[in-house]
């Protein structure tokens, strides 16, 4: 007999927006309550930034080392690192053109603990001359320390090459990187089991300062990745799908349910093994999604890179009401390359995205707490972007497929229909798709 789950045992996700709730009623009825849990917020902010370090410089030697080099990955890798880079740099910009088009930060008051606003507001922009060689730490352990994701990503990156280029002497050091990689993400799963209070906390003191015209800002924060997300998905993926003769009808089926599952869990993970499977039933081989989709899970995450975008200068919009501070056009750019590089190597994990928000604008003297005010919204947001990260990855897979002159029309022209049976019985493995037909 199937056990009933019991009333009480809710989702994180429910509990997330309980919490929501919550706060933002006790800001709006009794303000002095809302103000006073702001440590509440604090802490879960700690917590979150203990996490930067240890999981950037472990996930990305994994990344690196574990891939081998540009040489071993051969032709299919550079197709597949050269396609993500581009799409992905193209949601930096639709996501940096319509946060600035809509302005969905501008009237939002950021309020930080004792002397940390006035500190932001004397910080300098350092010129291109000093950003570059602020890039490259003399100490690591301080860079840590700071959480300077700028020091920690060149580290990484350096590391990873040395530890790859070392081959079997390198083994043990990468496999430490994986389990700390692991470890990392586990540790940020029992954070995320306190996100709830967070998020109350959160939206308490943003509300008890602020009042309930902060939601008006929220809110447009929420449309402004909605309306990226649609003109990323229609314009670039659709043009992208167009032009490399992408059977329209049998992807959409196919990707489908992966899509919703991306989109109700928030999770990129929970969807992976329909992903593995529907990519190679509708006709990509399996040596290509075998690559594609697990390297795109690390640096194809479309959704996650254009909210990246849209967050990150809506917390430069308030800082600037908060503070008078102008965060002009040139920033953003220095900043959206930021992104580019710290968005790679972070698995697609629920609010993953948070942590790489937070070590980007503490990388360039912003308020970290607008991150707590982002994290009110945030599950809004997670379903689109994570949803949207497994579409293009499912594309990426197509793409990479057709340009290398192997993708299957005939088996994706019958994806989903009784005659699908046929390939895996003349393969010998009748079982594959007859069970998933069935499910269509």
């Amino acid at each position: 007999m199937k056990s009933r789950k019991r009333w009480y045992h809710i989702s994180l996700t429910t509990q997330i927006l309980l919490g929501l709730v919550v706060g933002g009623l006790l800001g709006w009825l009794v303000p002095e309550w809302g103000v006073e849990a702001a440590f509440i917020r604090n802490i879960f902010l700690n917590l979150v930034k203990s996490i930067i370090a240890p999981l950037m410089f472990s996930s990305i030697v994994v990344g690196i080392a574990g891939g081998g080099d540009l040489k071993k990955v051969g032709r299919i890798g550079v197709k597949a690192l050269v396609y993500f880079e581009v799409v992905t740099t193209l949601a930096l910009f639709i996501g940096l053109g319509v946060v600035n088009l809509i302005k969905p930060g501008v009237g939002v008051v950021l309020h930080a603990g004792t002397g940390e606003l006035g500190q932001m507001a004397q910080n300098h922009p350092k010129t291109f001359i000093e950003t570059l060689v602020h890039i490259f730490p003399p100490s690591i352990i301080e860079s840590m320390a700071r959480g300077d994701v700028l020091q920690i990503v060149a580290f990484s990156i350096l590391f990873g090459m040395a530890v790859s280029a070392m081959g079997k002497k390198g083994e043990p050091i990468l496999t430490l990187c994986d389990s700390i990689s692991q470890v990392m993400f586990k540790f940020t799963g029992y954070v995320m089991k306190v996100a709830p209070f967070g998020v109350g906390a959160a939206m308490a003191a943003t509300i008890g300062h602020k009042g309930l015209s902060v939601l008006v800002n929220l809110g447009m924060l929420v449309g402004s990745l909605y309306l990226a997300l649609i003109i990323f998905v229609v314009f670039v993926l659709g043009s992208i799908a167009l032009l490399v003769r992408v059977p329209i009808k049998q992807f959409l089926k196919a990707v489908r349910e992966p899509f919703t599952i991306a989109f109700a869990t928030t999770s990129s993970e929970a969807a992976l093994p329909k992903v593995l499977e529907v990519m190679e039933r509708i006709g990509v081989p399996k040596r290509i999604v075998g690559f594609v989709v697990p390297t795109g899970y690390s640096f194809n995450l479309d959704g996650s890179t254009l909210y990246l975008a849209v967050a990150s200068v809506f917390v430069a919009q308030a800082a600037e009401t908060t503070t008078g501070v102008h965060f002009g056009f040139g920033q953003q750019l220095m900043l959206m390359f930021t992104l580019m590089i710290t968005s790679k190597g972070i698995a697609a994990v629920p609010r993953a995205s948070l942590v790489v928000l937070l070590a980007a604008l503490y990388s360039f003297g912003l308020p970290p707490e607008g991150v707590a005010v982002i994290f009110a919204v945030d599950e809004l947001m997670d379903m689109a972007r994570t949803s949207v990260n497994v579409l293009g990855n499912c594309l990426a897979c197509i793409v990479i497929a057709r340009w290398e002159g192997d993708f299957d029309d005939e088996r994706a022209r019958v994806f989903g229909t009784p005659q699908e049976i046929g390939f895996d019985t003349a393969a010998g493995e009748p079982a594959f798709a007859q069970a998933a037909v069935e499910g269509e």
